[in-house]
């Protein structure tokens, strides 16, 4: 259910801008600097740019500081991100402050400081009707999800929850989850390694790999049960 309100609809974007100005001015400095290591660790391009879907599923392109290596294969192709994400890409990551360029998207428009985290464009055709209502508002640098187990948590429940904070959006509601954002962020907690996560025995794959994955098997099941 959607809310008519006044915080939705104008304050937000216009707060979200006003935050994400400061935050540019303010870390400045911070920014400069985690510049200057990533080219040093990692040459260029110091960012990383990827097409993400916005709201109502527009796409845009979400700015990152990069935080894994271009090596190949012999054949010319990139290797799995777990073997280009090293141990400076991992200390990046877990200090959150590869997210920084993501305030220029907020600037722009693409995104809100809080929101449901933006997935890559090819994701949209897997999501279920409820699912896609996500895209109801600006996908955020951090979500209802990401302070809730992060990304340790299954698609569902990943989805469920953006889906919740779509319909319960409010002021205090977003004021709540920055606090606890900046809890997580200290605490260095389940931070993102890679496409394919492995945390206590269970793998957590891309959305379009798992549901592709679950077709395939469903599709399988199907036939089996015909020629039964």
């Amino acid at each position: 259910m959607k809310r008519n309100n006044f915080y939705r609809n104008t304050a937000k974007n216009f707060i979200d801008k006003i935050m994400a100005f400061i935050g540019l001015i303010v870390l400045s400095p911070v920014f400069l600097g985690t510049a200057l290591v990533v080219r040093i660790k990692l040459g260029n391009p110091v960012l990383y740019k990827q097409e993400r879907a916005g709201i109502n599923g527009t796409p845009f392109f979400l700015y990152k500081f990069r935080s894994m290596s271009s090596e190949r294969d012999q054949g010319g192709n990139l290797l799995p991100d777990e073997m280009r994400l090293g141990t400076f890409g991992k200390k990046l990551r877990a200090s959150s402050l590869d997210e920084l360029p993501s305030l220029w998207n907020v600037m722009k428009g693409d995104m809100a400081v809080v929101g449901p985290r933006p997935l890559p464009t090819r994701y949209l055709k897997w999501y279920t009707k409820e699912e896609m209502r996500r895209h109801d508002v600006r996908p955020g640098i951090t979500g209802l999800a990401q302070i809730s187990g992060r990304n340790y948590m299954t698609w569902e429940e990943k989805f469920r929850l953006d889906v919740q904070y779509v319909d319960q959006l409010s002021m205090m509601l977003d004021i709540r989850i920055l606090f606890k954002t900046i809890l997580v962020v200290l605490k260095h907690s389940n931070i993102e390694t890679g496409s394919f996560i492995e945390h206590e025995g269970v793998i957590y794959r891309p959305l379009d790999v798992e549901r592709m994955a679950k077709k395939g098997q469903e599709d399988l099941d199907y036939a089996r049960g015909i020629k039964a």
